[in-house]
């Protein structure tokens, strides 16, 4: 769908600038000095089509170099919280690995309480607080 979304727009844009270019072929010049308009000392002769083409590509580069330096601070957002989730993961899988050798140490040595036997949650086995069978 993309892709004919892309051919939709770009064949008429397209055809457009071919027929823009052929009905502006005559040449124009652009004059860099704001002071000598009669005998500029830079200036450029270009075809019209040609000059409208390079304003647009210099402008799609200017946009584009605003946009990125406006998203700077998003940038420094997304690298610093993945620096945090990389530590957080090194850190979980410190906490696991230390979990995994002490959950191995009590097999080898329990510390683990008596239970009394004939002794529920409740008392003895099958009877609540007031002596009733469960």
């Amino acid at each position: 769908m993309r892709k004919f979304l892309t051919a939709l727009i770009a064949i008429p844009l397209g055809l457009l600038l071919v027929v823009f270019a052929v009905a502006n072929r005559h040449f124009v010049t652009v004059s860099f000095d704001p002071f000598n308009s009669t005998d500029p000392a830079l200036s450029a002769t270009m075809p019209l089509f040609a000059l409208l083409i390079i304003v647009a590509i210099l402008g799609v580069v200017a946009g584009g170099c605003a946009t990125w330096l406006g998203q700077h601070h998003w940038r420094r957002a997304a690298r610093r919280n993945e620096a945090e989730a990389r530590s957080a993961k090194a850190e979980l899988a410190d906490l696991r690995a230390s979990a995994a050798a002490s959950r191995h140490d009590q097999r080898q040595d329990p510390q683990r309480l008596p239970v009394p036997s004939g002794a529920g949650l409740y008392g003895p086995i099958g009877r609540d607080k007031q002596r009733a069978t469960l």
